[in-house]
């Protein structure tokens, strides 16, 4: 069965009917009444009337027509600009009456959505467990096949939220009309320069992070509403909580125009700076996402630093767990700011060791990986402060690994290869040559995919950065490669495909960043791609669960097994006793 459509409908002005006067017909008008409609009940004078129902009856929230259903009262007790049809209609009495059919029945061909109590069946739309924080609000439904599981998954998400979460996205709504208000003036645009948002989208447009030079004009004028999508998109959500109207002056003022750079200022008056009596700085990995995958080191320097200075794709559950008290900076990197960005990152490490602190650059992956971590060094090193540098899980071999490709395999690849998709200043990298028995893993190569794919295959200007003498061998289309989207992290996605397809699947499936792309016949190791069409998904990172567990009930997840949480005591129960036995 196809899913239902999830809309967020403007209710205002409506007119409901509600069909009994049960205490679920009181708890629909409360709803009614709460997003702004006109709760119209329908039960005969002498029927019983729920306390709260009467007692807003007679507030005058609530109208009560006191005579049974009727038909012609779908088409005469609306609202007058839309002919008296009503707009909903609610039957609160149980579903398995004639009744309840023959009002089904007549509203479906009347197109007025109906509601019937505990009757799936005769429904057109069902009501969600909804959780509201002002503009915020969440809805959860389980189709009609358990309303109190989807209650409890709604007070579990909601819970997972910074406090008062509504504030900060009205905050954030406000930052966004006002960038577009001053930037529409400032270039003098026909129209306010927003990019298209969609609540719904399950993943980023493919042009999220395209590759932006300093020197386009044409982007510029969206440079400040991109820097918010960026924002919004990789910040904790703590920290966007926290975020106050002086923060959003102090950061738009910084991106008023492309060469702008107004670093603010550190947190010189706390009074735990945890400071030591020689400032430090430490270049760190933080992996690829998972916190499980720090280093033992790296979390140590992350709990006794005093000034953080973080990535941009660092992700929330590792700067969770950063202590509240440490001065925290995350990279306003976007597209076409990257320069600006770190110079501002370097401009403010060098700040706080002048002050005596214990710096921690916290970068994703590895630092020596395509992370400048070895420019870093060097510019500290020459201004007196030598860096101590901590290794970090790369995703160049651990994504593959949680992608279910081996990077090696006998008799299929004997060699990787790691790449970067983006040269310096965004220029075009020279494609490998083909080797059949290699993998080739590219980093930061998403948003210029398509570019990226015709270099491989001889098909576009990349591959005729090669000299002529040098005869590349052109990657075959049919090469099946993967994207591994946020590895090890919850919302981890990988897309299988082959170098004919993958842009278009990417185009068409959105963009999850941070990506990169595996191209290699090590990806048809584990996973046979025949017969699964053009390209398909992977949702989800299975995580680390079954270690908390124990090894045998690991052993039995591997094997298909599936040991649940509150069966947990049980199973380590019964291990322990079939030790003792083996043991006897």
């Amino acid at each position: 069965m196809a899913p239902p459509l999830l809309t967020a409908l403007d209710s205002a002005g409506h007119v409901h009917l509600i069909v009994g006067s049960n205490p679920l017909a009181s708890a629909r008008c409360s709803k009614s009444i709460e997003v702004g409609a006109k709760p119209k009940v329908i039960a005969p004078a002498n029927a019983d009337v729920h306390y709260v129902l009467a007692k807003r009856i007679e507030d005058g929230e609530v109208e009560w027509i006191k005579k049974s259903f009727e038909d012609a009262d779908l088409s005469m007790l609306g609202r007058g600009e839309v002919d008296n049809v009503v707009d909903a209609v609610f039957v609160t009495a149980n579903g398995k009456n004639a009744l309840c059919t023959h009002i089904s029945s007549l509203c479906r061909r009347m197109r007025v959505p109906v509601n019937v109590v505990d009757a799936p069946n005769l429904c057109t739309f069902t009501l969600l467990s909804t959780h509201s924080d002002g503009p915020l609000q969440i809805g959860i439904t389980t189709s009609g096949k358990g309303c109190k599981l989807a209650s409890r998954i709604r007070r579990e998400v909601a819970s997972s939220l910074p406090p008062n979460f509504g504030t900060a996205v009205e905050r954030l709504g406000t930052v966004r009309r006002r960038i577009s208000q001053e930037d529409h003036r400032t270039y003098d645009t026909e129209e306010p320069a927003t990019e298209v948002e969609d609540d719904d989208a399950p993943s980023q447009r493919p042009t999220f992070n395209r590759l932006v030079s300093e020197t386009d004009h044409n982007a510029a004028r969206t440079r400040r509403m991109r820097w918010l999508s960026q924002i919004c998109e990789y910040w904790p959500l703590r920290r966007l909580a926290s975020i106050t109207d002086a923060d959003i002056d102090t950061i738009l003022q910084s991106y008023t125009t492309p060469s702008d750079l107004v670093p603010p200022p550190l947190n010189a008056t706390n009074p735990d700076i945890r400071s030591r009596l020689k400032p430090m700085i430490i270049l760190a990995g933080s992996g690829p996402g998972n916190p499980s995958l720090l280093t033992m080191a790296t979390h140590r320097a992350i709990q006794t630093a005093s000034v953080i200075l973080a990535d941009k794709l660092v992700p929330a559950p590792v700067l969770d767990l950063i202590p509240r008290r440490t001065s925290v900076h995350i990279a306003r990197k976007f597209p076409g700011n990257a320069d600006a960005a770190q110079a501002e990152l370097l401009s403010l490490g060098l700040e706080a060791l002048q002050k005596g602190h214990t710096v921690l650059r916290l970068k994703q992956g590895d630092p020596y990986i395509y992370g400048r971590g070895a420019e870093e060094y060097s510019f500290f090193r020459e201004k007196g402060y030598v860096p101590i540098v901590l290794p970090g899980i790369t995703s160049a071999l651990s994504a593959p690994l949680f992608a279910a490709i081996p990077p090696t395999h006998r008799s299929v690849a004997d060699q990787v290869l790691i790449c970067t998709g983006t040269g310096r200043k965004g220029a075009a990298p020279d494609p490998p040559n083909y080797i059949s028995t290699q993998t080739v893993v590219f980093l930061m190569a998403l948003h210029r995919l398509s570019s990226l794919v015709d270099g491989l295959t001889g098909a576009g200007p990349m591959a005729k950065s090669y000299e002529i003498e040098s005869k590349p061998k052109p990657w075959p289309r049919e090469t099946p490669c993967a994207v591994v989207e946020r590895a090890s992290c919850p919302d981890q996605r990988v897309i299988r495909s082959t170098l004919q397809h993958v842009c278009t699947a990417v185009e068409e499936e959105g963009s999850r960043p941070p990506g990169l792309l595996i191209v290699g016949w090590s990806c048809e190791v584990l996973t046979e791609m025949k017969g699964k069409g053009r390209w398909f998904l992977e949702e989800g990172f299975a995580g680390f669960e079954a270690l908390d567990i124990g090894i045998d009930s690991a052993a039995a997840l591997v094997k298909g097994l599936d040991i649940d949480a509150p069966s947990k005591n049980e199973h380590l129960t019964q291990c322990a006793k079939m030790s003792s036995l083996r043991a006897q």
